[in-house]
């Protein structure tokens, strides 16, 4: 049924790679701040901000971003934005930092553009990076990612399902035909 394209190594080494890079990117990891994209976004932007305490010796913040509300996919009736933001579990401010969005799948590129939305209604940021785990092809939009632990292209009738085992007792990227 399905294919592991990813298994647990493959998986830190793809996080870590990642974190190489956005410290090679940014010169370091001044005013720097993760947002990770609910639900496994999150897991991967902490297992990043832990490689970056070990690498760097500083503790990089991470925030929980739900973009459900933001998405242009499905109905929503007039919210505020503080409604809209009711999900989130942002503790610090974005003004003027770098700020890294994480993601499990880049597919369409619906998903981060409702969390660039979302991220603009937190504040301005100096900048705005993304890095998935896996990207797929099949843009519906003009938004590419700029760490990617790994390109996988498939088809639009199949689906790639990532697990964490902080919430699937396993670390794996499948490929499901």
């Amino acid at each position: 049924m399905g294919k592991i394209i990813l298994d647990k190594m493959a998986m830190q080494r793809s996080l870590t790679r990642i974190t190489y890079e956005i410290v090679e990117k940014n010169k370091g990891v001044e005013d720097l701040v993760l947002i990770g994209i609910k639900t496994r976004g999150i897991f991967l932007a902490n297992r990043i901000a832990d490689r970056l305490q070990q690498l760097e010796n500083v503790s990089i913040p991470v925030g929980e971003l739900d973009i459900t509300n933001y998405r242009d996919d499905i109905e929503h009736d007039a919210m505020s934005s503080d409604v809209k933001m009711s999900n989130n579990k942002i503790n610090f401010s974005i003004e003027g930092k770098r700020v890294i969005l994480v993601d499990d799948v880049l597919y369409t590129g619906r998903t981060v553009r409702a969390a660039l939305s979302a991220v603009m209604d937190l504040g301005r940021p100096k900048s705005i990076n993304l890095a998935v785990l896996v990207d797929r092809g099949h843009r519906e939009l003009p938004i590419r990612a700029d760490f990617v632990g790994k390109n996988i292209p498939s088809s639009q009738k199949e689906k790639i399902k990532v697990y964490v085992s902080e919430i699937d007792d396993k670390d794996a990227v499948e490929l499901i035909k």
